[in-house]
């Protein structure tokens, strides 16, 4: 009998780390790849695997979130799927905020029972990864296990980020350990002998990738106390009380919760052989259909870089970047490692006319700039002439500009969605 599944993405909460890129939205709206938004990559996860009953609990900024979801994913009558948003309510029972992952879930457990599954996937919205839940499903099963996690190979420098957990040879989890530090001795949590010839050489300890399966039963009682939090309350807890198995996955997996990581993600898309690979027909990655023309490209050169559809590209020179969507790039114009987010609308005539009458750039970037290590959120107005990224100016972390037209952090300069940068402006 096949189980009946039913998915759960957890949104996140404020998404601090990725700021300011969820000032005004939500983490999983964040654009991602081009034409892409993050929380696209579990939910094709989910479709591929054959899993079409999908919910996503937020609560933050969501009304960008809804707007891709009601857009993108709309299943026909004959499925029995949908893809649904839950954010936080009030109801007689609870009246606050979603206070950790597993209150979340909790929250909207009476949503959840009116599908009768048989099993939960909890999914994080902030991860890069292409995996087949299915096989996932069916390790689970055959295995007995009442929860299994995934979890990924580490070696001991990257250990101290993670939930690092302890298996027997039976791929039982004993033990679990919340970021151990650094020159704390975790030798004796390393990954079996006769299992380690299955992970990459130099990893040898497991951590927790933030997904797991339940069988329905095991979730009910699991939720039924105080705890807030999956990784820090919640599986530590059920591991002393129910049988939890490791599913060892092997893929590309990426936390791109901070706007290091997503720069870095994003960039890698462009290489010519990046970890994670969208050009993928079987299991493709979905997305809001928009119906863009195609990209003109007039008298540009481009190495190493991603130009989505809608894009008007003249005389410039890209390397290392990401052009989104409506992108308008000017003619002399340099740009290197630049995700450029590009536009929600073209400007018409009328609005170019209104913008020269108020003094301002037109949307997309102006005449003869240079730009380099930069995020360049949506709809942004840079006029001619400016520098960006690429005098060795150096700024502390935080908001800067007079109306805190970008933002810096780890070495890279995030210009805001909608700012307006006024010509020759040096950053």
């Amino acid at each position: 009998m096949e189980p009946k599944v039913l998915s759960i993405i957890l949104g996140g909460g404020k998404g601090t780390r990725l700021y300011p890129l969820t000032k005004e939205r939500s983490k999983p709206a964040v654009p991602f790849g081009g034409n892409h938004r993050i929380v696209d990559i579990p939910i094709s996860n989910c479709i591929n695997s054959g899993y079409k009953k999908i919910y996503l609990l937020t609560q933050f900024n969501s009304a960008s979130l809804h707007l891709h979801i009601a857009n993108a994913y709309n299943f026909d009558r004959f499925s029995l799927g949908f893809v649904e948003i839950l954010a936080a309510e009030q109801t007689l029972e609870h009246s606050g905020w979603y206070e950790g992952t597993a209150d979340a879930v909790r929250k909207n457990f009476c949503h959840f029972e009116t599908q009768r599954p048989t099993h939960y996937i909890i999914l994080s919205g902030d991860q890069l990864y292409r995996m087949d839940l299915k096989k996932y499903m069916d390790k689970h099963i055959e295995s007995g296990a009442d929860i299994t996690i995934a979890t990924t190979a580490v070696s001991r420098e990257d250990a101290s980020g993670f939930g690092i957990m302890k298996i027997n040879k039976n791929s039982r989890i004993t033990a679990f350990m919340e970021k151990p530090a650094p020159d704390l001795d975790i030798s004796d949590w390393k990954i079996p002998t006769d299992m380690q010839d299955s992970v990459p050489e130099g990893k040898e300890y497991l951590a927790s990738m933030g997904i797991y399966i339940f069988n329905a039963e095991a979730m009910r009682e699991c939720l039924n106390n105080n705890y807030m939090d999956f990784g820090k309350e919640i599986i530590p807890d059920a591991i002393k009380n129910y049988k939890v198995n490791s599913y060892v996955y092997n893929g590309y997996w990426e936390d791109i919760g901070t706007i290091r990581s997503f720069y870095n993600a994003n960039i890698d898309l462009a290489s010519i052989k990046p970890q994670f690979n969208f050009y993928d027909e079987e299991r493709p990655i979905y997305t809001h259909p928009r119906n863009l023309p195609p990209s003109k490209i007039n008298n540009a050169t481009m190495e190493a870089s991603l130009a989505c559809e809608g894009c008007v590209i003249s005389n410039a020179k890209i390397s290392k970047s990401v052009i989104g969507i409506r992108s308008i790039i000017r003619d002399g114009t340099t740009l290197d490692g630049v995700i450029c987010m590009g536009s929600d609308y073209y400007e018409t005539e009328e609005d170019h006319h209104e913008a020269d009458s108020q003094g301002i750039p037109h949307i997309g970037i102006g005449k003869n700039c240079h730009i380099a290590n930069t995020i360049i959120d949506k709809n942004a107005r840079i006029g001619a002439n400016c520098r960006i990224g690429v005098d060795g100016k150096t700024y502390e972390d935080g908001e800067h500009g007079e109306n805190g037209e970008f933002y810096s952090t780890d070495g890279i300069i995030v210009i805001r969605k909608n700012a307006i940068i006024p010509p020759g402006t040096v950053i």
